[in-house]
């Protein structure tokens, strides 16, 4: 495993996502050398859920005439970072797109940053492996993340995407599941998903405490850096921990 990784390393970052979002799908190896037009779709009704991460060595009116046939009838996004061809946000656009988010890449040298913070002691973590637990690891972090709809098939997408490769840690209270926090370990930097306080115990630290047990779980796996992407609610939380934004996704969607 590289140890000579920095923060400003962007495409393992990138890999990283790829990998989490197209094993979500179930899509195969999205770092295959022919992979220049990485495509998943997992049919949870959610931006964030299906869609296109990149596009290099594509055309790229070829590129959207095989996104739009693959996604029909999903709600669905198309990546542009730095693993894009060069203009294809400009061609996005020229071709009907509409840009609609923009997602900070935010990294952290894990060799460089305390995790010393103590839970709170109410506060416990476990990993979450199996069917009954994997529905309320769901149910909590679905509603901050906006999916309203299609829980049992979120369900059934994290029981298919599993082993030693992604970790699933969820804060507990009183045996009750307060937050989550998903880290994919499936490439040389570790990366954080769904990382979710259930809305009655916000501001409690829970997620960063959540956050901090992750980090501390890569660093013992030999990980140099940390990346996430992060929302504006979001952002504060990693900073103070000691991220840093060291890129943007900007996606866009096509309308009907």
């Amino acid at each position: 495993m590289p140890k000579s990784l920095s923060i400003r390393d962007l495409q393992p970052q990138l890999a990283a996502n790829r990998r989490y979002w197209t094993g979500l799908a179930g899509a195969g190896n999205a770092d295959d050398p022919s992979a220049g037009l990485p495509i998943y779709r997992t049919g949870i009704a959610h931006l964030l859920m299906n869609g296109v991460l990149r596009v290099r060595d594509v055309p790229l009116d070829d590129a959207v005439t095989e996104a739009r046939q693959r996604l029909d009838g999903s709600v669905w996004a198309w990546w542009v970072g730095a693993d894009s061809a060069e203009g294809t946000a400009e061609g996005l656009m020229a071709r009907g797109a509409d840009q609609i988010m923009t997602l900070p890449i935010m990294a952290l040298d894990l060799h460089g940053t305390a995790m010393d913070e103590a839970p709170g002691s109410d506060l416990r973590f476990r990993t979450v492996t199996e069917a009954a637990e994997m529905a309320e690891y769901v149910a909590t972090f679905a509603a901050p993340m906006g999916i309203a709809t299609d829980l049992d098939l979120v369900t059934e997408r994290e029981l298919g995407f599993g082993g030693l490769d992604v970790i699933r840690r969820a804060a507990v209270i009183d045996g009750r599941i307060v937050g989550t926090c998903t880290l994919s370990l499936g490439t040389d930097v570790a990366a954080l998903y769904c990382i979710a306080t259930t809305p009655d115990l916000r501001r409690r630290g829970i997620a960063t405490a959540l956050t901090l047990d992750a980090l501390r779980i890569a660093r013992n796996s030999g990980r140099r850096i940390a990346t996430l992407q992060s929302s504006s609610e979001g952002r504060p939380v990693y900073r103070r921990i000691g991220f840093e934004t060291v890129s943007h996704y900007r996606l866009f969607a096509f309308g009907a």
